[in-house]
């Protein structure tokens, strides 16, 4: 039964009797107070409602029971919206507790100390423990207490001045250190980006506690293998880290949250985005060298598909070196599923040819001219060649873009777009769902399969400019849709011959003083 300023069987006394004694009870109480809505508990099968699992190794937090709490939860599990909670149930105890917030970006960290400070002003919450927001607290991520306890957010890469964890010469419980997903999902690939927040915690986290007893806990989702998660799992830091993992089913199947997550929800997660359930969900990020692509993801046909655009993309490199990544033009035929009786609303990409070369960057031009002459004899021309917009591609758009017929497409990389894994994995799922084909007799299609089933998660790969023109193509074509059919008339496509036809006869004459 909840306690509620309506319930007419409780007194004063002893309804903060029991919400002190159940921080369940206290986040179950305050939160419909706060929402209107009931906070409801999962009942999943053969398995503890991890919302029970979670109050009750934070209780022992309170009680000092435990130092160092990881738990690793999935998303949308509430374990913000409860941690929320928990502070403001420590506040009920202790009027004078200092607590730091930090979560991976400094704006989301102040958002649940907001909600922290919103709990604090409810007026059941101040008759009961008698606890006031100073006055002058009128910022989010930083309010007091006139006990002069106190509550301050900050991002996990930014420095931590101005606040300390807990209080020093106490026995009891008087606040502590919080992480609240700690890494942003589109930045964990970036060595440097996740480093920094270890680095911090190392420098600027772990000194912060006023007192040995003060804890310091994280609750996060694993992202990585070298995120934040395994840095305390492997003790890295020195503490003693006491561990809860909750993924998101158990060996035999039964679903942690049956209402936020269903069997065929985290089956589609498993089939077509792995790498994001195995770690997101499960809690447990596939081990080095384990592919985002597999050679069964990648559809082979013996025909050509019922082709109704094509387009070319680009990956350029520096030099010819073979330690260097090399050069790559790929061929791409976009085309409707079709289930043999119907056409299918959903497109997919059939990857008529591959070239990968190691040249100067003096000889792009040419060798991009004479693949695209290739290109011209298919049945279905190509309306544009997308090229990323970086070194020697700038140069190569400048030069092509001059030509009469050639529709040229730059290709930015705006920052948030992230880092090559976070794009590789961003394509995971279409190539997963079997939405790219390849000619089964192909000359190509051994290369670019052998070379994306070698894309790791960790990096750990040696090259990936075959697998940049699959995201490329990919994203142009099936995330954002942004592919137009051009007909050429015969005019083009003379023209473009006789151009095309220049640089065969250029290249060979420069072949010919280098044998010289």
């Amino acid at each position: 039964m909840l306690i509620t300023p309506e319930s007419q069987n409780h007194g004063i006394l002893e309804a903060k009797a029991q919400l002190l004694g159940s921080l369940l009870l206290f986040i179950r109480t305050f939160f419909q107070l706060r929402t209107g809505r009931e906070f409801a508990l999962p009942e999943p099968v053969g398995r503890e409602c991890h919302i029970v699992t979670i109050c009750r190794e934070l209780t022992k937090v309170f009680y000092l029971e435990t130092n160092r709490l990881l738990i690793n939860v999935p998303p949308g599990h509430y374990k913000s919206t409860i941690l929320s909670y928990f502070v403001a149930w420590c506040f009920a105890h202790y009027g004078d507790c200092q607590f730091l917030y930090i979560s991976y970006a400094h704006d989301l960290a102040a958002k649940h100390t907001a909600n922290i400070k919103g709990i604090m002003q409810l007026p059941y919450y101040k008759k009961l423990f008698n606890v006031e927001i100073s006055r002058d607290s009128s910022a989010k991520d930083d309010f007091k207490t006139t006990a002069g306890g106190a509550v301050k957010a900050f991002g996990s890469s930014g420095g931590i001045t101005g606040q300390d964890a807990g209080l020093p010469n106490q026995n009891r419980f008087t606040g502590a250190g919080i992480m609240d997903d700690m890494h942003k999902p589109d930045e964990v690939h970036s060595d440097s980006v996740r480093k920094k927040v270890i680095t911090n915690y190392e420098e600027t986290i772990l000194p912060r506690p006023r007192a040995p007893n003060v804890p310091l806990l994280l609750i996060a989702q694993v992202l990585h293998e070298d995120d934040l998660t395994y840095y305390f799992r492997e003790n890295r830091d020195g503490g003693n880290w006491k561990k809860v993992v909750l993924a998101a089913r158990d060996e035999v199947g039964n679903i942690l949250n049956p209402m936020a997550t269903s069997k065929a929800m985290l089956d589609g997660f498993e089939k077509y985005q792995p790498y994001m359930y195995a770690s997101q969900y499960q809690q447990n990020a596939i081990p080095s060298g384990g592919g985002i692509f597999k050679k069964d993801d990648f559809y082979l046909m013996h025909e050509d598909p019922d082709i109704i655009a094509t387009f070319i993309t680009c990956d350029t490199a520096e030099t010819e070196k073979t330690c260097n990544d090399a050069s790559v033009f790929s061929f791409w035929g976009l085309y409707k599923l079709n289930d043999f009786h119907r056409e299918i609303n959903q497109y997919a990409l059939h990857w008529i040819d591959c070239e990968e070369m190691r040249v100067q960057p003096s000889e792009l031009e040419a060798e991009f001219l004479q693949f695209y002459s290739r290109c011209m004899t298919y049945k279905v021309k190509p309306s544009f060649a997308a090229i990323e917009k970086k070194s020697t591609g700038v140069t190569l758009i400048s030069v092509l873009g001059k030509i009469r017929g050639l529709n040229i497409r730059p290709i930015e990389r705006p920052a948030h777009s992230g880092s090559k894994i976070d794009r590789f994995l961003n394509i995971q799922y279409h190539v997963r769902k079997g939405l790219i084909s390849l000619p089964k007799f192909a000359r190509h299609t051994e290369m670019c399969i052998k070379h994306c089933s070698k894309i790791t998660a960790n990096n750990s790969h040696a090259f990936d400019d075959i697998a940049d023109t699959l995201y490329d193509g990919v994203k142009i074509a099936l995330i954002d849709q942004s592919v137009i059919a051009v007909d050429y008339d015969d005019d083009s496509d003379r023209i473009l011959e006789k151009i095309t036809s220049h640089y065969k006869k250029e290249n060979r004459m420069r072949g010919r003083l280098y044998e010289h």
